[in-house]
């Protein structure tokens, strides 16, 4: 009961803290909107510049913070489940960097330019290009760390390096940019919520939903993963298969949202370490508050990232990382 209470009391907080920070960034930008001004462009009665830097700048951006921050901390809660490791996490093992590889080239050869005239079809085939390569960067690591088995560490040590080298392709590739567009594609790579319309949001909103629900249902394997492989084959659980199907469900959600935020590192590492320090491991209550916990990361770093240096902006995965980076030297040290 008591742990029942606590759940209810940090899911309560952290809705809280995201509606302020909600409501905050829908304040500031380079046009300040004072909050009763919000209000009265909600109600319909707002100034048509109101209107246009509520409803078409500022509010798709930030409902793709919210499904981003939950996407990739929900895929990193996975993955530290499936491997047992706390330091796995989509932009460390080399998927995010896959998906960002493989999503600048298909825009490059789409429409000749990054981000000037990005057609419909190329908005909304966008996920299914970075879920390609996303799976493709999953793919090589299963099969490069594969031995008699998935050894955690050699599963880690595989994706660093195969993030190493994917990496180093996306900037060789950028070379065919002017500067330019190079600059801006660096600066997306780094991480950068560009896919600031609602035609974005569409393009992702129903793989995020549909896989973190289907996570949700399969967090009591989970549970029993993290007991061992004996132990979860004794509960007459298909082991294999199902790790199987929770790296694809962390592949695709770290897939779709590169596609849209770029290569956002950290995050997944972050949020389902604090919150399984707020509300213990059991996957069930786990996943949403780690979802909640990077949408109130990703929303806070993304209103900072506008505004510290506006109208000019840093891409949020450098703010993110501000905070991830401390914490990841944190946990290679104490393993």
């Amino acid at each position: 009961m008591k742990k029942n209470k606590k759940y209810l009391l940090v899911t309560g907080v952290l809705l809280s803290l995201i509606l302020i920070t909600f409501l905050v960034s829908l304040n500031m930008g380079s046009l300040s909107i004072e909050p009763f001004e919000v209000i009265k462009t909600f109600l319909g009665q707002g100034s048509k510049s109101h209107e246009i830097a509520i409803f078409k700048l500022r509010l798709p951006r930030i409902v793709i913070a919210i499904l981003v921050g939950s996407a990739l901390a929900t895929a990193g809660t996975i993955l530290q489940g499936v491997t047992k490791n706390d330091l796995a996490d989509s932009g460390i093992l080399g998927i995010n960097s896959g998906s960002a590889l493989f999503v600048v080239m298909y825009i490059y050869f789409m429409n000749g330019n990054v981000y000037d005239g990005v057609s419909n079809l190329t908005i909304f085939t966008m996920p299914i290009v970075a879920l390609t390569g996303a799976l493709f960067a999953a793919f090589l690591i299963y099969i490069l760390a594969w031995n008699k088995g998935i050894s955690s560490s050699r599963l880690l040590l595989i994706g660093i390096g195969i993030n190493i080298a994917f990496t180093s392709l996306l900037t060789i590739f950028q070379l065919k940019f002017t500067t330019q567009e190079f600059n801006r594609v660096m600066a997306w790579t780094s991480g950068s919520i560009w896919g600031s319309n609602w035609k974005y949001v569409m393009a992702i909103l129903p793989f995020i939903i549909i896989l973190m629900s289907l996570t949700l249902c399969k967090s009591r394997y989970l549970d029993a993963l993290n007991l061992g492989d004996e132990v979860a084959t004794g509960l007459g659980i298909k082991v294999e298969k199902e790790r199987r199907k929770l790296i694809m469900y962390a592949v695709v959600l770290s897939g779709v949202s590169t596609s849209v935020a770029g290569s956002i590192g950290f995050l997944g590492l972050v949020a389902p370490h604090i919150a399984r320090k707020l509300v213990g491991p059991k996957h069930s209550k786990l996943i949403p508050t780690a979802a909640l916990i990077g949408t109130l990361f990703l929303l806070v770093g993304d209103t900072i990232s506008r505004n510290i240096i506006a109208p000019m902006e840093i891409p949020v995965g450098i703010v993110v990382a501000i905070i991830g980076v401390p914490y990841f030297i944190y946990l290679m040290l104490s393993e």
